[in-house]
């Protein structure tokens, strides 16, 4: 599909609102399929008008499903706002298999291989790690401390340092220069050349994964916890792990030693775990930290880049910082992508369950037997319950944000997140913090918060991720690089220091889905070779939030 430079477009036959592809001023002559009427109202790029005269309860309908409701009187050509509409989304039920896909063309990636870290349980990575990580919040502060002994000394420290700014400001200071004068002062962070002094050259990183959780919550929080941390520890980008246990918490290591089985039984990588409450002093516990660890990372150190089939990819979907661009650009890009992947024997995995509101109907179709579309649908119930038990629902998902820039409902937001999925049937229904196990398109229950699921991809196997953003997010994961795709070119000219591919091109027609669709996957096997570092590696954005089982949207 290419858009040419339209002003203005209907995304599904069915829909009764057309959306502004540019800034439209109030009275602007709307031309659309032998109808002239005029927008009653300014509407801003991104933003949604009626196509007809909409009364208060009367239905809005948006790739093909309902959106919303009409609150108020809605003229034809009037604006699709908060102020007129409500969320509204459809029903679903258990209905018959529709496993009939348009699979692409493949023909282009036949063959083609990337360059991976091939590991013994017949997975392969995308990059080598070693991973530092605690069972208890406790041990934060001894995971800092092995931190700053390890990574600068290593060859690991940050690539973006403004230490040299903060001299400048003290200098100036010290010198009597006045307020307006250290505010007008041109200062520049300095690049720091820490790859060339790495003593380890096949290990991209020491990746210290701190987090607030494993004591004073339930038992199930802590299994889980446990459960996520296996998933990092077998994940075919880690190469090793070191992990730091207080001993009396609710996360045990016995716990993380039954999940590491569970999704690895012949599990040999190697794995340092200590226990304070076992070892003794700081000093003992953090001398054997180090020595361990230096020990398994010169062991992890003899992987090397080998050829690898592009079924060897598991790619994770995600979108954050969403805009009105999001659902008719990037996301139907990585719809593409995921269906080109899916054709080639690979794996990918849709997320994000309070984003798929309102297209439950169509994903439970799509799943290739009743018992995996039964639990996606018990997945999606239990959900939203919860959340509107504790005061919310899926129907306040959409950020500030998000609204701004013309998603105003929660089913408008899901119905363009969903589009990342592609067409392609469903081979499984994961709950978190499951790993993926079959080739296909995964669903993967998390909640829409970026990081929080990208932790969650990354867990169940993710060794790519494709990130869609529309306002800008600088999101990335600590062992998996995180490309971010812009789904307007002002963001990607705005942000180039977050932004790896502009999808933007779409919406101004200068290619399709399709053609945008291989430039990404090229792009993907780019990456997974070590060739390109995406900006959120460069940049060490390692976010990684484990979800705590509770509300969180």
């Amino acid at each position: 599909m290419s858009l040419q430079k339209e002003r203005f477009l209907k995304i599904h036959p069915h829909d009764n609102v057309l959306v502004a592809l540019q800034n439209l001023e109030q009275g602007t002559e709307i031309n659309f399929e032998g109808e002239k009427f005029a927008l009653t109202d300014r509407i801003a790029a991104k933003h949604k008008f009626s196509l007809t005269e909409l009364q208060p309860g009367d239905k809005i309908f948006m790739y093909g499903v309902l959106v919303g409701k009409a609150t108020q009187h809605i003229p034809k050509g009037g604006p699709i706002s908060t102020q007129t509409v409500s969320h509204a989304s459809g029903e679903f039920h258990l209905g018959k298999r529709k496993l009939d896909w348009h699979k692409p063309d493949a023909t282009k990636f036949a063959g083609k291989t990337f360059m991976g870290y091939h590991r013994a349980d017949g997975s392969v990575g995308t990059g080598n790690y070693w991973i530092v990580v605690p069972l208890v919040f406790c041990e934060n502060r001894n995971i800092n401390v092995l931190k700053e002994a390890l990574s600068d000394k290593l060859g690991y420290k940050k690539a973006k340092s403004y230490d040299g700014d903060v001299e400048q400001l003290i200098g100036m200071y010290q010198a009597g220069k006045s307020v307006e004068e250290i505010l007008s002062t041109d200062i520049h962070a300095s690049e720091d050349k820490a790859h060339s002094n790495r003593l380890f050259k096949n290990i991209d990183g020491i990746k210290f994964l701190t987090h607030e959780m494993g004591c004073g919550c339930t038992r199930s929080d802590a299994q889980t916890l446990c459960g996520l941390i296996a998933g990092y520890v077998t994940h075919p980008n880690v190469a090793g792990a070191t992990i730091l246990s207080l001993g009396c918490q609710n996360a045990q290591v016995s716990i993380l030693q039954q999940e590491i089985k569970l999704r690895d039984a012949n599990f040999s990588k190697p794995l340092v775990i200590l226990e304070q409450q076992k070892v003794g002093t700081e000093t003992d516990l953090m001398q054997q930290a180090l020595k361990q660890t230096f020990a398994g990372l010169v062991q992890a150190n003899q992987s090397q880049r080998e050829p690898a089939p592009l079924s060897k990819l598991c790619i994770g979907l995600e979108c954050g910082g969403s805009d009105g661009f999001s659902g008719i650009s990037a996301n139907p890009a990585l719809g593409y992508v995921s269906d080109l992947l899916v054709s080639l024997g690979g794996s990918v995995i849709l997320s994000e369950f309070p984003e798929l509101c309102g297209v439950e109907q169509e994903l439970s179709d799509r799943c290739v037997d009743e018992e995996k579309a039964n639990h996606y649908m018990q997945l999606m119930t239990a959900y939203n319950t919860r959340a509107v038990a504790d005061g919310s629902g899926f129907y306040a998902n959409p950020s500030p944000g998000n609204i701004r820039d013309g998603l105003i409902t929660d089913a408008i937001k899901s119905a363009g997140a969903a589009k990342k999925g592609g067409t392609s049937p469903v081979t499984d229904v994961l709950d978190y913090p499951g790993k993926v196990t079959k080739d296909g398109l995964n669903l993967l229950c998390t909640p829409g918060s970026d990081v929080e699921s990208t932790t969650a991809e990354v867990g169940a196997g993710a060794n790519i991720v494709l990130f869609t953003t529309g306002l800008g997010t600088p999101t990335g994961n600590p062992v998996t690089p995180v490309i971010k795709l812009s789904t307007n070119t002002a963001t990607a000219i705005k942000m180039p220091d977050i932004i790896d591919i502009n999808c933007g091109t779409i919406i101004e027609g200068e290619e399709t889905i399709q053609q945008a669709g291989e430039r990404i996957l090229d792009y993907v096997i780019q990456v997974a070779s070590g060739e390109i570092e995406p900006r959120a590696v460069q940049l060490g954005q390692d976010d990684w939030i484990p979800w705590k089982r509770g509300i969180s949207l």
